[in-house]
């Protein structure tokens, strides 16, 4: 059935219940650099589904929010399917190269290796994926990319963590997996540093509909009207459908749909379509879930014989040393002329957009980049554009756009060129 919306009155006595669903919501986190950018701050319009397929009882959404909130699922195993399409062209394993940090290194170079998380599964960024998930409490849980020819697996069993590429029969192994509290302490503690903590599964991979999910939910406020969008049936689940759009112009979002386990509250598939129109930008839903306890045997793990094994600890170690001793890169430099540390924001909501200062260097045009697959890549995402900043390039995709002028700052948001362009004209 087609959401309705109460009148003022009503909206103002949720309010207070709305921020409190609000708090218990925040403490999911997720992905996703994408999402993490689209879904900026939401508020509730008040809404309810009660008839459709399946028929279920009516529910507002105000109360579907507090239901994900409340929702603790401990014990999980299913297949998902993740479907990523953000415009960019073909970039020919590059995925991994900026996964790891390297400038056109491959994953595994310098000591490393092709199966550390947080380069591989930025392969999820893009294409069509299916990932088989099972979580058994905090302190087990897996999550495998499956291949047609091979399979990639993160394990974390207790205080360890295991990863595995079966394509290059590599193992990356690290020890002291925080949980609770102090995974939460020591995320905080890294993000002020701009540093990964290394420690348990990766948590900004976009694995699950429920990661997702949670990102779009922490930041509930007045620029977005979220409704309840009728019923439907996923891995033959009932659930409700929580439907979040901008009420303002400007954002390239047009739309966020996340469908709720009617039982569990858990989100069971998640979908971003822009507002340019076409194909969800990212599409996750589980396809088949379960909810018994997963088996033991799921989260043991044992290096097969021959694999090459790295040990993340002592490369923790070695990276520490080695910023001990070489002076700091130009990039760190220009880190230094960042604000409080970090980007400056500009505007709210759906439209707002980060500011970065990059040192007053711009970056290579395609037409002088120099190198033929350099010019390619960059032209098919640039656009040049002017204005009383002066001259830059907007690079754009279906849903982030970023403009770099050509003096060294850069502008990123889930908005429209013309919104980067003038955001960059206020600054002057």
């Amino acid at each position: 059935m087609a959401p309705y919306e109460t009148d003022d009155s009503a909206k103002a006595d949720e309010a207070e219940d709305v921020r409190a669903g609000r708090r218990k919501a925040a403490r999911y986190v997720v992905p996703v650099t994408v999402v993490g950018v689209a879904a900026a701050t939401i508020g509730l319009v008040p809404a309810f589904a009660g008839s459709g397929d399946p028929d279920l009882p009516k529910i507002s959404a105000q109360e579907l929010i507090e239901k994900i909130a409340a929702s603790d699922v401990q014990q999980v195993s299913g297949t998902v399917k993740i479907s990523t399409d953000l415009g960019l062209p073909d970039l020919g394993g590059l995925e991994s190269s900026l996964g790891s940090g390297g400038a056109g290194k491959p994953s595994g170079s310098d000591g490393g290796s092709t199966a550390e998380p947080s380069s591989k599964l930025m392969e999820l960024a893009s294409g069509t994926h299916t990932v088989r998930v099972a979580a058994d409490g905090p302190d087990k849980q897996k999550l495998s990319l499956l291949d047609k020819a091979s399979e990639y697996s993160v394990i974390r069993n207790g205080d360890e963590v295991w990863a595995y590429d079966s394509k290059s029969n590599e193992v990356f192994h690290t020890t002291g997996a925080a949980d609770g509290k102090e995974r939460k302490h020591d995320e905080e503690k890294d993000q002020k540093k701009g540093q990964e903590s290394g420690k348990g599964l990766p948590e900004d991979a976009p694995a699950t509909p429920q990661k997702l999910a949670e990102e779009a939910l922490k930041a509930v406020n007045d620029t977005t009207s979220v409704t309840v969008d009728g019923t439907a049936q996923v891995a033959g689940r009932d659930a409700y459908k929580l439907l979040i759009k901008p009420k303002e112009s400007g954002s390239t979002v047009g739309a966020v749909s996340i469908a709720v386990d009617a039982k569990t509250g858990l989100p069971l598939k998640f979908t971003l379509t822009p507002a340019s129109g076409g194909a969800a930008v990212v599409d996750a839903g589980f396809t088949q879930v379960d909810f018994a306890k997963p088996s033991a045997s799921t989260f043991d793990f044992t290096p097969p014989k021959g694999a090459k094994v790295t040990e993340g600890d002592k490369l923790k170690d070695q990276g520490k040393h080695a910023k001990q001793e070489k002076p700091a890169r130009s990039g760190e430099d220009r880190g230094k002329g960042l604000e409080g540390g970090g980007p400056k924001t500009i505007g709210e909501g759906w439209s707002t957009i980060a500011e970065f200062d990059m040192g007053g260097k711009g970056v290579p045009s395609g037409d002088n980049a120099g190198n033929g697959a350099v010019d390619g890549f960059l032209n098919s995402l640039g656009d040049k554009v002017s204005g009383k900043f002066g001259s830059g390039t907007v690079f754009k995709t279906r849903l982030i756009n970023v403009l770099i002028t050509d003096d060294g700052k850069a502008y990123a948001g889930a908005v429209t060129k013309d919104a980067l362009v003038k955001a960059a004209n206020a600054a002057k």
